[in-house]
């Protein structure tokens, strides 16, 4: 019988995007509760008890981790902490989603593979487009031919907080960049979607402040190539387009769907075009009831950790090539 005691969550650190989208989504969530947050700021905690009455706030990330009332952590850390957090969350034995990039390297992927299989602890990455029904259904048509042979895949994702340098996405020692923000969605998206792996990888960087501000990829995979821009110094765009020998599958708010654009996709062969929505679709949502699924019930995780180091793997290539 499927379990349905709700997942406690806790949460390290007060980040804005925990705050703006990851508290809310758990709030959302059919199967969890927001039930902790560690910060040593009592201004920062007050938009999270606000949105959950009853939270427990945690003076250090420590005591959250040891407190029987937390099931599972949500760690939205600056990158370089990622890998830290996420072996002492597997160490107190918390079920752990880590933003995305989890690990910096694919060598740290090992370790943390190591320490889930070790522990039998759940550990991913809050890699949440896997989780939103527009790349489900993108991955279902380029898979079952729906457009023949995939030939080719382009990609953009674009934004520009050039004037806010304190970000930690402008600086190297936080594992800034558009590769590591961004460019897990444009490349761990081609992946996803086709099922395989790339061959040989070529990258153009332009590097401001010992950070990517602007890549130009490109891909060789079995069968397609890849185009793949992304950039924090340029007006907000992004597209994925899929090119077969039959047709195209285009996503026109692939990666922020309700803030970007209206989810869409567009299937266009030779009998005309055919369009998908998904107006109410919260991938965040999705995600976390997901890992709760998982926890709970034992449901395998859509996005393992071995998912998400092939997409480190591709990054690896990347910052290799350039």
């Amino acid at each position: 019988m499927p379990n349905p005691e709700p997942v406690r969550w806790g949460i390290l650190g007060a980040a804005k995007f925990a705050r703006e989208q990851s508290g809310p989504a758990i709030h959302m969530s059919k199967n969890a509760t927001l039930a902790g947050l560690a910060t040593s700021s009592a201004e920062k905690a007050e938009p999270f008890q606000a949105l959950a009455p009853g939270l427990a706030v945690f003076d250090d990330y420590d005591a959250l981790l040891v407190s029987p009332d937390i099931d599972a952590v949500y760690v939205p850390l600056p990158n370089h902490l990622h890998v830290e957090w996420t072996l002492k969350s597997i160490a107190a034995g918390k079920p752990v989603l880590t933003e995305k990039p989890i690990a910096l390297t694919e060598a740290e992927y090992d370790t943390l593979i190591e320490a889930r299989d070790a522990s039998g602890v759940l550990a991913a990455e809050a890699y949440m487009i896997v989780h939103h029904p527009q790349w489900q259904q993108a991955r279902d048509l380029v898979q079952s031919g729906a457009i023949g042979a995939l030939l080719h895949v382009r990609g953009a994702f674009c934004y520009n907080n050039a004037a806010d340098t304190r970000n930690i996405r402008n600086r190297p020692e936080t594992g800034g960049g558009s590769i590591r923000d961004i460019g897990v969605y444009t490349m761990g998206s081609a992946r996803f979607v086709s099922g395989q792996e790339p061959g040989e990888v070529r990258a153009n960087l332009s590097i401001e402040n010992g950070i990517d501000a602007l890549a130009m990829v490109s891909a060789d995979f079995p069968g397609f190539t890849l185009e793949a821009m992304t950039s924090m110094r340029l007006h907000p765009y992004q597209e994925m387009t899929f090119f077969g020998d039959k047709g195209t599958i285009r996503l026109t708010a692939p990666f922020n769907p309700g803030v970007y654009g209206e989810a869409t996709v567009i299937l266009t062969d030779g009998s005309g075009t055919r369009t998908w929505t998904y107006p109410n679709a919260n991938h965040y949502v999705n995600q976390f009831e997901a890992f709760g699924h998982s926890i709970r019930n034992g449901a395998e995780y859509p996005c393992p950790l071995e998912f998400s180091r092939g997409t480190q793997r591709m990054i690896d290539m990347v910052f290799a090539a350039a």
